[in-house]
């Protein structure tokens, strides 16, 4: 009887899943890949560079070459709905969206792990890095081991009952070492270059994403330094996000950075980069890995992929929680993810809902 646990691969085509399933099969799984399939050109011009034809292709010939089975997975309609929908709704609303905490809240490890499930897997592994430890207080979600390419940001949403049933194989490998594994197996993907951070935004324009839908709602408006006074005009607020400097049209004798973004009144503040500075902000959508904080407490708190977290002091509501950092932050950035860090272990976190000076 074949006793092998069965562990889907989430493959899109690139190097990390392709690494991610070479391993799991080293390690004596049973392993199935699994690529999703977005065909989304049609609803709103979204052509992604992950999950298009050549990333199926890519990964179809991966695991040929693994002598592994391979399905594709059509999540359309469910990536419209949970994901690019809500890109647009925030951009919209004055707020920067992060489309990869979306994806795989929804997506990823809600959809797919359940597909997963019902292919009669126990796992669902993919090329993420980072790691899940096991521990006497449950599943513990930590950093990767390279720094540079942790992405322990983008799952903080993850929860105890999936994450009994996913693994991260790259967790404690270097980009490099995951390359040379490739190169060693003769995998066509070692050389592949790395996806954007926004699969579905290839050159990182999402503006021109918004134009194309040519969407009445976004109108050009006042833009404002801290005082009200008029200094230009914006072409509509979901074309700028907090802490953009470029692309402004308006010069003074120092650097202007958008420091907020009023969609009622359609206007747009600009001042310098003190003024972009600011000490806390309140989280909604509250999500906690295991314990939620019962009374206020000093850990550090990272307000998007790309910022070294700092150490700030969290007070607990029913509903939302306040951060107050010990030192003013760079453009705190309503829509964006605020992630909670025990060293190198991940809390929880929510969504930045409003900033306080």
């Amino acid at each position: 009887m074949n006793m092998k646990k069965i562990v889907v691969v989430a493959m899109s085509g690139g190097v990390d899943s392709s690494v991610a399933a070479a391993l799991l099969k080293e390690q004596g799984y049973e392993v199935i890949g699994l690529t999703m399939c977005f065909n989304l050109a049609e609803r709103s011009g979204v052509k992604p560079s992950c999950c298009g034809l050549a990333g199926i292709e890519d990964a179809r010939r991966v695991c040929h070459k693994l002598g592994i089975r391979h399905y594709v997975i059509n999540l359309d309609k469910d990536f419209y709905r949970q994901v690019i929908q809500n890109f647009y709704e925030e951009y919209l609303s004055g707020r920067t969206p992060n489309p990869c905490v979306r994806c795989n809240q929804f997506i990823k490890f809600d959809i797919l792990l359940k597909k997963a499930i019902n292919l009669g897997a126990q796992f669902l592994a993919t090329g993420h890095y980072a790691r899940i430890v096991k521990s006497k207080q449950g599943y513990l979600l930590k950093k990767a081991r390279d720094l540079k390419k942790d992405q322990s940001y983008f799952l903080y949403r993850l929860t105890q009952k999936q994450l009994k049933h996913v693994i991260f194989p790259l967790g404690n490998f270097t980009k490099p070492k995951v390359r040379q594994i490739a190169r060693s197996l003769g995998l066509n993907v070692a050389e592949k270059q790395d996806s954007q951070e926004i699969c579905f935004l290839p050159d990182g324009k999402y503006r021109d994403l918004i134009k194309d839908k040519g969407l009445d709602s976004v109108k050009p408006g006042s833009l404002v330094d801290k005082d009200g006074n008029i200094l230009g005009a914006h072409q509509g607020i979901a074309y700028y996000t907090v802490g953009q400097r470029h692309g402004l049209g308006i010069t003074k004798g120092y650097p202007l950075y958008v420091t907020e973004i009023n969609p009622k009144n359609n206007r747009i503040t600009v001042g310098s980069r003190q003024d972009s500075c600011k000490n806390g902000f309140i989280i909604k959508d509250k999500h906690f890995i295991s314990k939620p904080f019962k009374k206020k407490v000093e850990i550090k708190v990272r307000i998007r992929y790309n910022h070294t977290e700092m150490t700030a002091v969290v007070y607990p509501a029913e509903e939302k929680l306040k951060v107050i950092f010990k030192k003013a932050q760079f453009a705190i950035t309503p829509g964006q993810s605020a992630v909670f860090y025990d060293r190198d272990m991940v809390l929880g976190g929510g969504i930045i809902e409003k900033v306080i000076s």
